[in-house]
């Protein structure tokens, strides 16, 4: 009886091992052990970052001190702040006019690149300057393009005898922000523009062919194929296009630092005005976490966009 048991065992022994083995072979695994550096960078250079944010906010913390736990002290002073309103109101009016312009200008200029032109090639890599060149040197061409003594549109527009005087681009608040968002703008374009030809050569010519027999004319075809195709790719463009405008930091910061009289503070620059310069770091980590609400409502637009492409995939909705 004792050989017969350690038979039976011995296979089931001499199994686990192999169990084992396959597991650890499986894809499920594997993409687990690719997964792990990514993820270990997001966690220490992401999630405990924003943790320690939103920590921040509830404290009263201060440059060289810890601080204490206030609650929601912070966020009810800053309902009472009109700097922080201000704020609001520029990064709003900010991100919504430079995201609708770069749209607009990006699109008709991927329509342009869809075609076959001369240099085509020359051309893509041309409008990808803006988006390469780091925006701080951006940032510092648009500081002297604005500059109130020697700038070349002002120096333009006199000699053409357009203007009398030069324009104050930075030191009048209406300028200001209009400039800032030219700029902004500026750069923005060609993420936009590359992404969406990216996308408008993957919709099959077969459909403009098909709308090309049954009559279709040119405006027609981009209503009813170019635009509902590519409909998934402007959702996730415009996503990215509006948290990179609306989390814009270094451009604002070199070419106003918020002013003149924090007409062109955004909620980033204005955080980290009342954290680093301005001692306050519960107060302006309370400023970055009053984002989060904005930037999550631009993720669930993405996703619904991605739920529409499953919808033309023929998957449910």
């Amino acid at each position: 009886m004792a050989v017969d048991v350690n038979q039976r065992r011995a296979p089931a022994a001499i199994e686990q091992p192999g169990r084992l083995k396959r597991l650890s072979r499986s894809k499920g695994m594997m993409s687990l052990w690719f997964m792990m550096p990514a993820a270990t960078i997001l966690l220490l250079f992401l999630a405990y970052p924003l943790g320690l944010g939103v920590w921040l906010g509830f404290t009263d913390a201060k440059i060289g001190r810890s601080g204490v736990f206030i609650g929601l002290e912070n966020y009810a002073w800053l309902f009472d702040d009109p700097v922080f309103w201000l704020a609001v109101f520029n990064t709003f009016l900010y991100t919504v006019v430079a995201s609708i312009v770069k749209f607009g200008l990006g699109l008709w200029l991927a329509l342009i690149l869809n075609h076959h032109l001369p240099f085509k090639a020359i051309l893509r890599a041309v409008v990808l300057l803006p988006w390469i060149v780091p925006t701080v040197l951006s940032a510092i061409a648009f500081w002297w393009i604005y500059d109130a003594q020697f700038s070349i549109i002002s120096w333009t527009l006199v000699k053409l005898g357009i203007l009398t005087e030069y324009i104050d681009f930075l030191g009048d608040p209406a300028n200001a922000r209009a400039s800032v968002i030219a700029a902004n703008i500026w750069r923005g374009i060609p993420f936009v523009a590359i992404t969406l030809l990216a996308g408008l050569q993957t919709i099959p010519q077969s459909l403009y062919e098909a709308a090309v027999i049954d009559g279709a004319s040119p405006w027609q075809r981009f209503r009813y194929v170019t635009f509902p195709m590519l409909t998934p790719i402007i959702a996730v463009v415009m996503t990215f296009s509006v948290l990179f405008t609306f989390t814009d930091f270094q451009l604002i910061y070199v070419l106003t630092r918020g002013g003149p009289l924090n007409a062109t503070h955004l909620m980033a620059t204005l955080s980290f005005q009342r954290a680093i310069p301005g001692g306050q770091l519960g107060e302006g980590a309370a400023i970055a976490v009053s984002m989060i609400p904005f930037l999550l409502a631009a993720i669930l637009f993405s996703y619904f966009g991605l739920q529409r492409r499953r919808w033309q995939q023929g998957g449910s909705d």
